[in-house]
């Protein structure tokens, strides 16, 4: 919110000069009413692994993200870029294999990687469009610098809670409203179908058949998935409720049978098809690859693109944007050392308490270890796993992240932040919808924002004339 001169910035100056004027029993208010709004809803999650898998509210902060128009403008296009790059990439792996010739990433890591998927070699997905939906996590560690932390490529979540965000802060706060100009979230659900729809198969109707596919209500996201179902206007549905018949996906209805032509699968691969992947999914729909292979249906995002967002190919993104594109990144990497590298793995070891160290295919803040907040215990046991098993880690420095104002009990206080955008790509091109998920770590000092490790969210303004209204 403020500049090395302790001064609001210009985005920031009306909300910094609102919170000086607030008075505490307002914000305590305006925080009770929010987390009574939020139970009403029912928005909750589980964490796996708990003895109870209790469902619990995300902690949401009431004081916005501000992000100005032109802030905005390069991020948005930094994000489009790394996208394109994504999907060529994954064309280009499961296919002519160009850039493994070419040396620019190593073929083990395409090879050995748990999320290649040999069933999609050779499979033309359609219009290339392999990640439809991206989440693409961002840090910022100064006034000008955005860097891309990781990327989610496989089913990202999170997109619920930027949109029921927004519309609680509209509820709560619409003379803040009154005095931004905020670009609009709420167009995202039409996006996304208007996406979806686009790469439907070249045989489906002009109206194309579109469902949405989850695991079921014991999934931890299965608020997402409702919420997302509803606002996209189609149906939800579980493996049960779906079969093949000659290589065509149906779905069963009241009404017959009826040809479904788009699946949003949240859904991993493992589970998407038993006769496929794993024998004793039930979760799935048996034939299922064998009717994607065949073209009949498109599955969001395709199958097999875990690959891409893998923590160690993360490190060859800038290489793999100069291959594809002939560009340099816009967007930067956060400096990452590939611990598979024996002189590398040194380093690392030398410097374990000053790291973060990564599993390559870990995710939820799960598998970490944040070196400066770590016990000697908990640094020893890293080296030993590093020790036996350096290919699945990398590490990384820990950043100077930059920090937001946020409404605790005591007051307003700083806390580290991340920001996740949600990027859409269908046949018409890439779309970037104006806002997305700022994550919050709740525990002062804390840089881990996962929700499944008690950090919250936050709404994220853009703010559109880059300044406020007079």
């Amino acid at each position: 919110m403020t500049g090395p001169d302790g001064e609001p910035r210009e985005v920031y100056a009306r909300l910094s000069r609102w919170l000086a004027e607030a008075p505490p029993e307002l914000l305590a208010s305006r925080r009770a009413q929010a987390d009574l709004l939020f139970r009403r809803i029912g928005i909750t999650f589980a964490v796996y692994g708990e003895k109870d898998a209790a469902e619990r509210l995300i902690p949401f902060d009431i004081v916005p993200r501000l992000i100005s128009q032109s802030e905005w403008r390069r991020l948005e296009v930094g994000l489009v870029q790394r996208v394109k790059a994504m999907n060529m990439f994954l064309a280009d792996i499961y296919g002519p294999r160009d850039i493994l010739r070419a040396g620019i990433v190593p073929s083990a890591l395409v090879y050995q990687n748990p999320y290649f998927r040999p069933e999609m070699v050779n499979v033309r997905v359609p219009f290339d469009t392999y990640v439809h939906i991206a989440g693409i996590d961002i840090v910022r560690i100064d006034a000008d610098d955005f860097y891309v932390l990781e990327d989610n490529a496989r089913t990202p979540s999170g997109v619920s809670y930027m949109l029921e965000n927004r519309e609680v802060m509209m509820r709560l706060f619409p003379e803040l409203f009154a005095a931004h100009r905020v670009a609009p979230v709420e167009n995202y659900a039409d996006l996304l179908l208007q996406s979806l729809r686009s790469v439907a198969p070249r045989t489906a109707d002009a109206d194309p058949v579109v469902v949405l596919l989850t695991p079921g209500q014991f999934n931890s996201a299965y608020y997402e998935h409702s919420f997302l179902a509803d606002k996209l206007g189609i149906e939800l549905v579980e493996g049960r409720d779906l079969f093949v018949d000659d290589d065509v996906v149906y779905m069963r209805t009241t009404e017959g049978p009826k040809q479904v032509d788009v699946i949003y699968r949240r859904l991993d691969d493992d589970f998407l098809d038993p006769l496929a992947f794993r024998p004793d999914s039930t979760l799935g729909v048996p034939g299922l690859m064998s009717a994607y292979r065949a073209g009949t249906v498109t599955l969001a995002n395709a199958v097999g693109t875990g690959v891409a967002d893998d923590k160690a190919l993360y490190t060859y993104m800038p290489e793999i944007i100069q291959f594809y594109l002939g560009e340099a990144p816009l967007l930067k990497n956060v400096p990452t050392y590939r611990c598979r590298e024996p002189e590398t793995l040194r380093y690392v070891l030398e410097h374990l308490p000053e790291l973060v160290v990564k599993e390559v295919n870990g995710s939820g803040g799960y598998g970490m270890l944040v070196g400066p907040h770590a016990t000697r215990a908990e640094i020893e046991l890293f080296a030993k796993k590093l020790t036996l098993d350096p290919a699945n880690f990398i590490a990384q420095p820990t950043l100077a992240l930059s920090t937001c104002p946020t409404a605790m009990p005591g007051g307003i206080s700083p806390r580290h932040v991340d920001f996740r955008p949600f990027v859409l790509t269908g046949s018409k091109g890439v779309r970037v919808v104006p806002g997305g998920l700022t994550r919050v770590a709740m525990q002062d000092g804390s840089l881990v924002v996962n929700s499944s490790q008690g950090g919250g969210t936050k709404d994220t303004w853009i703010i559109e004339d880059a300044g406020t209204r007079s």
